[in-house]
C-alpha cells in the first residue's frame, strides 16, 4: 500500500472558477492528495444542459436534445461548450496559450459514428482538466501537471462508448508517480491500442478515478461531490436524515442500486479488490466527515439507510404448477431480455410468479410482452401492476435478525399502509417491501421513524 491519495472531482465540483478555487484549496491541504481526477463541468443553474450532453449533441448533429425533445441544435451546443470554457478561462485569469482554438478544431473533427461520439465527448474532461493544471501551476505555485491519458498510456478496449481498462494500463499508471508533481487527470476516457479515445460509460470519471487507485494501491480514494456522503435516506424527504458515517462495499451497493445515486456502482469493484477505502465528501463543505465505504466495519445497528426506487411495475403470472416445470423461469426471464428489459426480483411460488421491472421499460413494449409470454408460456392468468415504489432497509445487523422486518411490517400496518410485495435478499442484509407510490412518502416516513430515527 502507498500512501497516496486519489481523489475525484465530479461535474458540480469543478463547474466553474469559484468551484474550481475550492478543489485547489482541499488538494492543497493535504500533500498526500497527488491525483486528482476531474469531471467535465457541471451545471451552474439546474435548467441548463450539461456540457457532456452539448458534446454529445454536437457529435450527433443535434439529434441528442431532440430525442429529449429539446430545441437545442449542434451549432447552439457548440456556442455553449466554448462559452463556458472561455468564461472558466477568463475568471481564473490563467494563460492557456492556444487551448480555445485547440477546443474549437476539436469540435469541428471528421470522425465519424461511435468514434466521433467517444471523442467528442471526452473533450470536457480533456480541456478541463488542461485549464484545472494550468490554474494550479501558474497562480499558485502548486507543483501540479495534466497528465493526459494519451501521454502515459491510460489504455482501454475499443468498445468505444462502454471501454474496459486494458491489463497494461495498470504499469503505465504506476508512471503517475514517478515526480513528485500533482497529476491533474481527466476522467472518463482512455485510448486504445490505436491511440483513438473511446470513454466509459456516462459517470465514467469515477471508473478513472477508482481504477488508477487500485493501480496504485492508494491510501484512500476520495470521491468528491456536492453532497455531504450516503444520507440514511433521501434528505429531501426525510429532512432529518444524516449522513451514514461508514457503510460495507455490499451496503452501499444494495443502496445504489435502489436510488442511491452517489457512486457509479462498477467503480467500487477495483478499490474492493484491494480493500482501498472509498471516502465520499463534499467540496462545498469540506469539514463534514463524509461517509467511508470499507471491506468491512462492526455492524452496531440494525438498518443503516432505507433506500426508495420509484416508477417500478410487476408482472403476475399464475399456472398450475408452474413452480414444478423445469425452465419455466429461465424461459420467461429470456423473453424479458429478448425485449431489452432489466429485471429486478422475481418472487416464485408452486403456482405463481412475479417479475419486477422498471416501468418505463414497458413504454411501448408491454403489448408485445404480454402477446410473447402467453404464445410461449400459456398462463392460466396475467396481470401488470404499475406505479409501485420499493422501500429497501439495508444494514449489515440485519443478517440473522428478523425483527426490524416485523416491526416495519407491524408500523405499516397499524397505518393501513397497504403492501404490493415483500422480499428478503438472499444475503439477509437487506429486504424490499413494495407500496403503491401515492403512499410511498408516508411510507418511508413510517419505516425511517421505526427503523432507524
Amino acid at each position: 500500500m502507498t500512501d497516496i491519495i486519489v481523489c475525484k472531482f465530479g461535474g458540480s465540483s469543478v463547474a466553474n472558477s469559484n468551484q474550481i478555487e475550492k478543489v485547489r484549496r482541499i488538494v492543497a491541504d493535504d500533500d498526500q492528495r497527488r491525483i486528482v481526477v476531474v469531471s467535465a463541468p457541471g451545471r451552474i443553474d439546474s435548467n441548463e444542459q450539461k456540457i457532456t450532453d452539448h458534446l454529445i449533441n454536437i457529435a450527433t448533429g443535434g439529434a441528442h436534445f431532440r430525442e429529449q425533445r429539446l430545441n437545442i441544435g449542434a451549432a447552439a451546443s457548440k456556442e455553449a461548450v466554448i462559452k463556458r470554457f472561455s468564461g472558466i478561462i477568463q475568471d481564473l485569469g490563467v494563460d492557456t496559450g492556444n487551448l480555445l482554438s485547440e477546443l474549437r478544431r476539436d469540435l469541428e473533427t471528421s470522425l465519424h459514428g461511435e468514434r466521433r461520439i467517444a471523442f467528442l465527448s471526452s473533450r470536457g474532461e480533456h480541456y478541463n482538466a488542461r485549464i484545472i493544471a494550468a490554474y494550479f501551476a501558474s497562480k499558485h505555485g502548486m507543483k501540479a501537471e495534466v497528465k493526459l491519458p494519451e501521454d502515459f498510456g491510460f489504455q482501454v478496449s475499443d468498445e468505444y462508448l462502454n471501454a474496459q481498462l486494458l491489463e497494461p494500463s495498470y504499469d503505465k499508471i504506476a508512471t503517475l508517480l514517478d515526480s513528485d508533481v500533482i497529476a491533474v487527470v481527466p476522467g472518463f476516457y482512455g485510448v486504445t491500442e490505436r491511440g483513438e479515445v473511446a470513454v466509459f460509460s456516462r459517470g465514467g470519471s469515477d471508473l478513472t478515478g477508482s481504477e488508477i487507485a487500485h493501480a496504485l494501491d492508494a491510501a484512500r480514494y476520495e470521491n468528491w461531490t456536492d453532497v455531504s456522503g450516503v444520507f440514511e435516506a433521501d434528505p429531501r424527504l426525510i429532512s432529518r436524515a444524516r449522513a451514514i458515517p461508514r457503510l460495507t462495499f455490499k451496503e452501499i451497493r444494495l443502496l445504489s442500486s435502489k436510488g442511491f445515486n452517489v457512486f457509479h456502482l462498477n467503480a467500487m469493484l477495483p478499490c474492493r479488490e484491494r480493500k482501498i477505502p472509498i471516502h465520499i465528501r463534499n467540496t462545498n463543505k469540506p469539514s463534514d466527515p463524509g461517509t467511508v465505504i470499507l471491506s468491512e466495519r462492526v455492524p452496531e445497528e440494525g438498518v443503516v439507510g432505507i433506500a426508495r426506487l420509484d416508477n417500478v411495475a410487476y408482472i403476475y403470472l399464475e399456472k398450475d404448477q408452474l413452480g414444478e416445470e423445469i425452465g419455466f423461469t429461465a424461459e420467461l426471464l429470456s423473453i424479458f431480455q429478448d425485449f431489452g428489459i432489466q429485471t429486478y426480483h422475481y418472487p416464485t411460488d408452486k403456482d405463481d410468479i412475479s417479475v419486477v421491472v422498471n416501468q418505463n421499460d414497458l413504454t411501448g413494449t408491454i403489448n408485445d410482452l404480454r402477446r410473447r409470454i402467453e404464445q410461449k408460456l400459456k398462463p392460466d392468468f396475467m396481470d401488470v401492476v404499475y406505479n409501485l415504489s420499493i422501500l429497501t432497509p439495508v444494514g449489515m445487523g440485519l443478517k440473522g435478525n428478523s425483527f426490524p422486518m416485523v416491526d416495519a411490517l407491524g408500523a405499516l400496518g397499524d397505518a393501513h399502509i397497504p403492501i404490493e410485495m415483500i422480499d428478503q435478499s438472499p444475503s439477509q442484509i437487506c429486504f424490499h417491501i413494495g407500496v403503491q407510490h401515492a403512499v410511498a412518502d408516508v411510507a418511508l416516513q413510517i419505516l425511517y421513524d421505526t427503523l432507524i430515527g
